[in-house]
């Protein structure tokens, strides 16, 4: 269950140094082939660390040989040294496994602002490409890790054809705080051995990512790094029917997402928010994130307070189209705002489970969308108060 699950592709993770944990902290990913199509989806925020600007550029032929990955830090807004390094870490990708290092990714991640140790990097990147192994997914999620509590991977297995031929998805993902859109703050690297050209592999992430790490919203904070990568080796020789193969890519995104916020820093709840019958899937997402969104809102579930109040007072910024009137709201199960008015008592709701349901009912049409957000919480503020230090 990860980026080595797939046919074709080996994987590692070592500690280069960069962590004073002396926890692992670089990791490798490489793509045997025979195949080497690749899509991307990058971070929308505009103030965009070097490996992205990087890997950009990589990507624009849809091929990718290996993506090489460090932790304990970000390498963004570190100038032209910071642009250097990362063509340097490619580079040296490049040299170890005889290959060229336009076809290397770079991803980083980690305290913005100050520029990598090449002097580990380098030599850490020598060793994750003689630690490379078919089984070595486990140990590449684990190094791209921060302040992730566990590391995050998935797989999905296609059912075999009229040949008996079957094809995988695998992925790993880091992420336990920044967590919004335009893209969900993080590093996924996702792997398939079926066949698919770069353009097939492009369509069918920006498909996936929409509806699952889109609508991952932990805090409203975008990160400079953000990526989404997924690599085919062609390794099984299955040729996917498309609708099938983004439904499996999408099933991997999803469980990734997931784990994303089931992971949050300092969180005790993960909610769910979906808003049903909006005259549009953009309203419901809309107002879904408006309420995900609500420090007031996140705050009293962490409360363990279903206060509708704050969740109305949310739907209400959003230009969405709905009748006050005619809103309703329920959490866990228990309808406790009906006709925009008082519903069922709120004493009726248990707030005790780590999940939690909420949904609004707009009844202005038959679409629906949802967004998952967590509980904002005293130690999610002592963590990031503490993060550079």
């Amino acid at each position: 269950m990860s980026v080595t699950t797939p046919l074709g592709f080996r994987a590692s993770g070592v500690t280069a140094g960069l962590k004073v944990s002396g926890k692992p902290d670089l990791a490798l990913v490489i793509n045997d082939g025979p195949e080497h199509a690749a899509a991307a989806v990058f971070t929308s925020n505009r103030v965009a660390a070097a490996p992205i600007h990087w890997s950009r550029q990589v990507l624009s032929d849809g091929r990718v040989d290996a993506v090489v990955l460090n932790s304990g830090g970000a390498n963004a807004c570190t100038g032209p040294e910071g642009f250097h390094n990362t063509h340097a870490t490619a580079e040296k990708v490049a040299a170890v496994l005889g290959l060229s290092a336009t076809d290397i990714a770079v991803a980083s991640t980690g305290l913005i602002g100050e520029q990598l140790p090449m002097e580990k990097i380098l030599p850490g990147v020598e060793a994750a490409a003689a630690a490379l192994t078919e089984h070595g997914g486990a140990d590449a999620a684990t190094a791209i890790m921060t302040t992730d509590t566990v590391n995050k991977q998935a797989s999905w297995t296609s059912a075999a054809n009229a040949e008996g031929v079957s094809y995988s998805i695998g992925g790993m993902a880091k992420g336990a705080g920044m967590l919004a859109p335009g893209l969900a703050t993080m590093l996924v690297v996702i792997t398939t051995d079926a066949v698919v050209e770069a353009e097939g592999l492009d369509a069918a992430l920006h498909d996936a990512v929409r509806v699952t790490f889109n609508r991952a919203d932990s805090d409203g904070c975008m990160s400079t790094n953000d990526t989404v990568l997924l690599m085919s080796s062609g390794a099984s020789e299955a040729f996917p029917d498309m609708a099938e193969f983004t439904a499996g890519l999408t099933e991997v995104c999803a469980t990734l997402a997931r784990a994303l916020i089931a992971d949050a820093e300092g969180a005790s709840h993960d909610i769910a928010i979906t808003t049903v019958n909006a005259e549009s899937e953009r309203d419901a997402e809309v107002v879904s994130r408006s309420v995900a969104r609500s420090n007031l809102f996140k705050a009293a579930i962490f409360g363990n307070d279903p206060n509708w109040g704050r969740v109305l007072a949310s739907v209400g910024t959003t230009d969405a189209v709905f009748d006050p009137d005619q809103l309703n709201v329920s959490i866990n199960g228990v309808q406790i705002c009906r006709n925009g008015g008082i519903g069922d008592s709120r004493d009726l709701v248990d707030l005790a489970p780590r999940e939690v349901t909420v949904e609004i009912d707009l009844n202005a049409g038959h679409a629906t969308a949802t967004i998952w957000t967590n509980d904002l919480t005293h130690a999610y503020v002592e963590e990031n108060s503490a993060y550079s230090s």
